[in-house]
């Protein structure tokens, strides 16, 4: 396809996203990653390749069902490390690996995860704390393809990789080492850019450091804990290492400013938000829209608080007419229905589970909430606005701030203020339908700074600077040295911001 002379222009090169998996009902970080992905294929005419590293058995099946329901398109491709491995050919390292393991043998402790009738993944877990100790990851034909062992003493690791005639061809310390090896067998000498959006991906993938490939990782989420007043344990070792990336993105203004004040000067951090395409809602108004109809797109997990979403519309209802759809699913399901029961809401909020075609709802929906404890900047937060549908969100780290003025685009809510959340809502449906209309087109005028063409330039610029900051590095050497200089005095300074960490946690 030829590209039009608008279209943002990338650096030449092979486009990679890692992160850890594709989950079957996934929002958030993933959606972002799958909705930028389709962004740079349909902008710039640039395909993806979305690398994972779990080992879920029905990738197959998975693409087949993102591609039907349009978040797989041509041009994106999704390439798991051990389906990858089942289907190619191994290469022998010059020296033979230093174990060799003996194989599970099926007992009591001992899982089986098949593909149909084949077993592909063979599991031993520890009798008395469920404790994985040994995993065997097998090929379609029956062959080894991996052995991984664990000391339960000594915690140390032996993971050897083997070729279709059984024979031990490659040994690692740790699972890492196979990562790297897959890398580099899947990107090969070409000039690439390796996009990490998760947090447990990104933890690995500040070890690949390769001069044919740029290394970016996007903190989609906030770095701070939920009450802001330390850092989070769960992203201390890539915090302590963000030198080890050629360019870090963060979603907000706020969030850089904030990484500043914890970590010091960051020559290599960006801002970038999460892009969307401006579909819903645009040519004016909807004439459909549901006065007092609110909706919520939130896993159903404790950090989304969607507790306090459906209190607020239960007590905003005793003033006027609300309801309340949220969509998502999660492990706190249970609680919100038997919540919802004891409140006698069950005309008034309904969860209505996981639904690829969710967003299509802000196109009808009065307003949005938002009720998370942290954030980065959430994409439904965006599309919500572009779709003309009033956010009233919790005042948190970070997004909120950055796109709603309190009043004027929708509004603030100090967060946990369950009460206040209620209000906002009563609020809304006390204004007037001209009221209303305005701050509408205001949400959508606010949005529109977001739209899919000015995120994939600015994703564009940040890739030639990371790759203009990482050649120079490499010439002459200097900025190793003053990254490791940065990366010392990042980790004091985290170190007395969190008071200490137990080491522990990591």
């Amino acid at each position: 396809m030829r590209q039009s002379i608008l279209s943002p222009r990338f650096r030449p090169g092979k486009q990679f996203a890692l992160s850890w998996s594709i989950p079957d009902s996934f929002g958030g970080m993933t959606g972002a990653l799958m909705h930028r992905s389709r962004a740079f294929v349909r902008l710039a005419h640039h395909p993806v390749d979305v690398l994972t590293l779990d080992d879920r058995l029905d990738y197959p099946d998975l693409e087949r069902r993102l591609r039907a329901s349009g978040e797989l398109i041509d041009g994106i491709r999704i390439i798991n490390i051990w389906e990858w491995l089942r289907a190619h050919e191994v290469t022998a390292a010059d020296e033979p690996p230093a174990h060799v393991h003996s194989p599970i043998v099926p007992d009591a402790d001992v899982r089986d995860h098949r593909r149909g009738a084949v077993v592909l993944l063979r599991e031993r877990r520890a009798s008395d704390d469920d404790r994985i100790l040994a995993v065997d990851r097998f090929r379609a034909d029956g062959s080894l393809l991996v052995s991984d062992r664990r000391d339960p003493e000594t915690r140390e690791r032996s993971v050897v990789l083997y070729d279709r005639a059984g024979s031990p061809v490659r040994g690692w310390g740790s699972v890492w080492g196979v990562y790297r090896y897959w890398l580099d067998e899947v990107i090969g000498q070409e000039e690439s850019f390796l996009i990490v959006d998760s947090k447990t991906a990104a933890r690995f993938a500040r070890t690949y450091r390769r001069r044919n490939v740029v290394t970016m990782h996007v903190l989609h989420g906030s770095h701070r804990t939920a009450d802001g007043r330390a850092l989070s344990s769960s992203r201390r070792d890539v915090l302590e290492n963000l030198g080890d990336y050629d360019s870090v993105v963060v979603l907000t203004e706020g969030q850089r400013d904030d990484l500043v004040r914890d970590l010091g000067p960051q020559a290599h951090l960006a801002v970038i938000p999460n892009g969307f395409n401006p579909v819903i809602g645009e040519g004016g108004p909807v004439v459909d829209r549901v006065r007092g109809s609110g909706i919520m797109l939130a896993s159903l997990i404790a950090r989304k608080r969607v507790s306090h979403a459906v209190k607020a519309v239960d007590r905003a209802s005793a003033s006027v007419t609300a309801t309340l759809d949220v969509f998502g699913e999660g492990e706190r399901r249970p609680l919100l229905e038997k919540t919802i029961r004891s409140l006698g809401a069950q005309d008034r909020v309904r969860l209505r589970g996981h639904d690829p075609a969710a967003r299509a709802a802000f196109a009808t929906a009065d307003f949005m909430l938002l009720t998370s404890k942290a954030e980065g900047l959430p994409l439904a937060l965006v599309e919500a606005m572009a779709a003309g549908c009033i956010p009233i969100a919790y005042d948190i780290p970070y997004g909120p701030s950055d796109v709603i003025v309190d009043g004027r685009n929708g509004f603030l809510v100090t967060a946990g203020d369950v009460d206040a959340l209620a209000q906002r809502i009563v609020e809304l449906q006390r204004m007037s339908d001209e009221e209303v209309a305005a701050m509408r087109r205001r949400a959508q005028a606010t949005a529109s700074r977001f739209g899919d063409e000015a995120v994939t330039r600015a994703w564009a610029r940040e890739m030639e600077k990371a790759y203009e900051r990482k050649h120079a590095a490499s010439a002459s050497g200097s900025f190793i040295t003053r990254s490791r200089r940065a990366a010392g005095r990042a980790k004091r300074r985290i170190t007395r911001l969190s008071g200490g960490y137990d080491r522990s946690d990591a």
